[in-house]
């Protein structure tokens, strides 16, 4: 099966249980990640802001409550976006987020819409980085900025070590357990190790065409943010 119809199909599965488990393994410190790359939008009433695989809405609906414009948010799993709309339908948020099905390489938007682009724990799910980064790129307005939220491994003792053996074997047992799919939480602690940080991921971005590049970790280092510019 291809990287993105096996990462569909891995979301669409656990969807239900998503946003109980994630906010349970995160120990609820990934609310404040999400409000700290908020930090980053300048004037957030005057932004319209695209949203790349936006899950269940999270960092949509906390965008909007932070005063952004509007969002539209993407994700190419249908059952993540049920419940998204559920919880924005909740919250009387219709006219202010979207949520729609939609694919990072190709996206359906016209060239330099979005004043802000956000991806929240969703970029190393991408099936080809470089094409998706491209195409986030293609989507904002001159000057606009990509703000990227992603896991990464911490890399000082003694953090390192016990992190490490809570994401890669505690995670995952009882993340299959409670979710009823072991592949699913494999498959997490899989895709950190295996996606670049630090100073290699803003080589790429920078080689999408991405300037002034930054990066910061969160909590001792099992969260990074970086940033660019268009």
């Amino acid at each position: 099966m291809a990287r993105k119809e096996a990462v569909k199909s891995i979301f669409n599965d656990i969807a239900p249980k998503y946003d109980a488990l994630n906010h349970l393994f995160s120990w609820g410190i990934d609310k404040g990640w999400r409000k700290k790359a908020l930090k980053g939008i300048e004037c957030p009433k005057e932004k319209r802001i695209l949203d790349v695989a936006c899950g269940t809405g999270d960092f949509s609906i906390v965008a909007v409550r932070a005063g952004v414009k509007e969002v539209t948010g993407i994700d190419i799993s249908e059952k993540m976006l049920e419940i998204g709309r559920q919880k924005v339908r909740r919250l009387g948020l219709e006219k202010r987020i979207d949520l729609q099905v939609g694919d990072s390489e190709q996206m359906v938007f016209e060239d330099a819409f979005f004043d802000v682009v956000t991806v929240a724990f969703g970029v190393r799910n991408f099936e080809n980085l470089e094409k998706g980064l491209k195409e986030i790129r293609r989507v904002l307005k001159p000057g606009g900025k990509v703000i990227i939220l992603e896991f990464s491994m911490p890399l000082r003792f003694p953090v390192k070590q016990l992190y490490t053996f809570y994401f890669c074997h505690i995670l995952p047992f009882f993340g299959g357990l409670m979710s009823g799919n072991k592949g699913a939480y494999a498959y997490l602690p899989a895709s950190v190790r295996n996606f670049p940080q630090g100073e290699e991921f803003l080589s790429i971005l920078t080689g999408c065409g991405f300037e002034d590049v930054s990066s910061r970790r969160f909590t001792f280092g099992i969260a990074s943010m970086y940033c660019g510019i268009k």
